[in-house]
């Protein structure tokens, strides 16, 4: 995957708002920074890879491309509001590659070769977020918002191809029938949770529909856990949240969720905002997605260096680097963010952070269950990190939008507070990177538990 979600962006369009003239865009609202995350299913990584574990990998990748490709397609094609909801659907409903391509990886490589291919791949995916956002500034500045999907689509016909014709078919089936009821009622859940949330500073946390979804989601994310421990074969296998090395890089994916998206929407605003206020930049919207350009190079270089340290230390020594570096990161723009050369140095770090964190994650999974549920585990994961992502744009918003002036331009202080924000709450994720076992398991170990995964 070469290219994020366009509505991922910073970039995306909004509504002008009544200081048009004194800043080039608004300050991020919880209904356009909510975005990303609402408009994918946010089961279907689990329910893809559910799938895979019946039919193969290698199909379930193929499928996933082309729902992704149609989606993409029609997106670039609409003309209302509610053909582009269908289309960002059909999109999100392929968001479980990542977790069926950790799969692939694991069952077809020898394993002293996974943590650095892992990683490669962890990395890829970062900087195909990364460039997407970058590359969006100038494509709406110059083009039409149909061309954040036209663009992409290419990319997404290219991998289908690949996938087709070059994707091996993953030797490992644990066939079954996929929980159906599992599934609709985790979508429940999840979309009443991460819309509850993403709509809350708009809507009010006290307001009737607010309390209302964040309700329904605690009911049905509890029905959901008594469906599963009855069911014979469970959308989420429960068990797999006891083990140490699962429940523990999860929690670290949805607080980095979090505290990356800090990365997203603090930075390009504040490069944004005129000179006049006395802190702000004044960059155009591409210049702006320029300055990200180091965040995404980091990713690149650190993500497969995560997976040599993987091989020689297990997967805690990269995760504890990366959730370090990711605190520094926005340490160092909380202390001062009068110059570039800090909002630059806060890139590199987080970037570098990220890439050796995310890296960490997929290994971790990897290290910690038999082969036949790495798609599983990796699907849940990959649902953690979208939940922290949503609570990060809302948190965020709030942060911003609370510390705005009559114009509703965000003040200094708002930006220094979401920087600290997002510091605590990376800092957070240190203390629950040291939860990771200490040690990867011996190569004996690991094919015995692989082999009772296998016979389960």
């Amino acid at each position: 995957m070469a290219w994020p979600s366009p509505s991922c962006s910073p970039w995306w369009p909004r509504p002008c708002p009544p200081w048009r003239g004194t800043c080039r865009r608004p300050p991020p609202t919880s209904a356009g920074s909510s975005r990303p995350t609402c408009s994918r299913p946010p089961c279907s990584p689990r329910c893809w890879a559910d799938s895979a574990t019946c039919w193969g990998s290698g199909r379930c990748s193929s499928e996933c491309w082309r729902c992704w490709a149609v989606g993409t397609l029609l997106a670039a094609l609409a003309t209302s509001l509610g053909v582009l909801i269908v289309a960002r659907v059909l999109q999100g409903a392929a968001g479980a590659i990542l977790p069926l391509s950790i799969g692939i990886v694991r069952d077809q490589l020898p394993r002293e070769k996974v943590g650095v291919t892992v990683g490669l791949l962890s990395a890829i995916f970062g900087v195909g977020a990364g460039v997407g956002i970058v590359a969006a500034g100038p494509i709406v500045e110059n083009l039409s918002w149909h061309w954040l999907f036209w663009f992409p689509l290419v990319l997404v016909v290219i991998a289908l191809l690949g996938a087709i014709f070059g994707m091996p078919e993953s030797p490992v089936r644990n066939p079954g029938r996929l929980d159906v009821l599992g599934a609709g009622i985790l979508s429940v859940a999840l979309v009443s949770l991460l819309l509850a949330i993403s709509k809350g500073q708009g809507w009010g946390w006290a307001d009737g529909k607010t309390l209302g979804l964040l309700v329904v989601g605690v009911v049905a994310l509890i029905v959901f856990v008594a469906v599963e421990r009855r069911v014979a074969e469970p959308l989420v296998d429960l068990s797999l949240m006891r083990i140490r090395g699962v429940w523990s890089t999860d929690l670290v994916a949805m607080i980095l969720g979090f505290a990356m998206f800090g990365t997203f929407l603090l930075v390009p605003q504040l490069l944004q905002l005129p000179v006049e206020t006395g802190f702000g930049f004044g960059r155009s919207v591409s210049e702006a997605g320029l300055f990200l350009l180091p965040t995404v190079a980091m990713m690149v270089v650190f993500g497969p260096v995560a997976g040599l340290l993987d091989r020689r230390f297990g997967p805690k020594v990269p995760m504890l680097i990366g959730t370090t570096l990711v605190t520094a990161g926005f340490v160092v723009p909380a202390l001062g963010h009068g110059s570039l050369g800090q909002v630059v140095a806060s890139g590199v770090l987080v970037g570098a952070g990220i890439g050796f964190a995310f890296a960490a994650m997929s290994n971790a999974i990897i290290e910690s269950v038999p082969a036949a549920q790495t798609g599983e585990a990796s699907g849940v994961n990959t649902i953690a990190r979208t939940i922290g992502s949503s609570i990060g744009t809302a948190v965020i918003a709030a942060v911003l939008t609370s510390g705005a002036g009559p114009q509703g331009v965000p003040a200094d202080g708002a930006f220094t507070r979401g920087f600290w924000v997002c510091a605590i709450v990376a800092a957070v994720a240190i203390v629950t990177a040291l939860a990771l076992p200490a040690v990867r398991r011996a190569p004996a170990v690991a094919k015995a538990v692989d082999g009772i995964g296998a016979r389960s």
